[in-house]
């Protein structure tokens, strides 16, 4: 995990630890009411952020994937800005043989 990434962690799990019931309390619903608003920006900053990396000279799905230990498809997920599960994707459209 990185550092930022286990700050934010670790700024949470101190809001647990606040004595007072009442402000720990409020201080939860702060954050669980601005949740919904951030995880939307959260996606987006990385689907900037992969997207950045692609462009890098010689950058492929596969070397992304690779620098991030995710998958190839989860890269092309990010970039497309798919989330979730594959019910949410546009279906490919079928090419009739022949």
């Amino acid at each position: 995990m990185t550092e930022e990434a286990q700050r934010v962690f670790d700024a949470i799990d101190a809001l647990k630890e606040i004595a007072d019931p009442t402000e720990r309390a409020r201080a939860l619903s702060e954050v669980l009411k601005a949740l919904p608003g951030q995880n939307k920006a959260l996606k987006e900053a990385r689907q900037e952020a992969v997207n950045e990396l692609l462009a890098r000279p010689g950058a492929s799905l596969r070397t992304v994937g690779a620098e991030l230990g995710i998958s190839f498809s989860t890269v092309q997920d990010i970039a497309k800005g798919y989330s979730g599960s594959g019910k949410s994707r546009p279906k490919r459209e079928e090419t009739s043989g022949g």
